[in-house]
């Protein structure tokens, strides 16, 4: 049948990119969710579903895109499926300690302590931003993404996007020189 052919052509086609699509960018859809939903094994589910998802709209989205990245396509399908995974288990993440680095044996136990610490501090105040925050930040500093595929991402301006981050950066900062003044107090329980 010779109207059969032209479609299994376009399948293998959309077969090929999806290919591409997914080695370029499985590496940045699972940091994201991870640093998102502070564990493994959500990061794993989601980003399957992330890239089912994807496969489903990749025809439209290639036509759309006029030959641009589709990485902030990708984090938008992530995030928006982030959001899904919080609203049905109604709960805040909870990322645990271990996965935030091995640190090597050498290290005596009070630089571990302390480093865990700090690393703990970090970590608890991004993840009481903003969500709009916390996943700008996360798309600047562990997925490397610039101000423009950040504002894709979130359907933002890149003039919002900027301002969404130098207020990202702000908050945060503030938050760790808080934490850290409130630890080097005298404890307000001995008096």
């Amino acid at each position: 049948m010779p109207g059969d052919q032209p479609q299994q052509l376009d399948k293998q086609a959309l077969d090929s990119a999806f290919t591409d699509l997914y080695k370029a960018h499985l590496r940045d859809v699972y940091s994201f969710l991870y640093y998102r939903l502070g564990n493994h094994h959500d990061a794993e589910d989601v980003s399957e579903q992330v890239f089912l998802q994807a496969y489903r709209h990749l025809g439209k989205a290639l036509a759309e895109s006029d030959g641009r990245s589709l990485r902030p396509w990708l984090i938008r399908i992530a995030q928006n499926l982030a959001i899904n995974l919080y609203r049905d288990r109604s709960r805040k993440p909870q990322a645990p300690l271990e996965a935030a680095g091995e640190f090597a044996d050498t290290h005596d136990v009070e630089q571990l302590v302390a480093a865990r610490e700090e690393l703990s501090q970090v970590f608890a105040q991004v993840a009481d931003l903003p969500d709009d925050r916390r996943e700008a930040l996360i798309m600047r500093f562990a997925l490397g993404m610039d101000n423009h595929e950040i504002a894709v991402a979130l359907g933002k301006s890149e003039g919002a996007t900027k301002v969404l981050l130098h207020r990202a950066i702000k908050q945060l900062g503030e938050k760790l020189e808080s934490t850290q003044e409130q630890l080097s107090e005298p404890s307000a329980r001995s008096s």
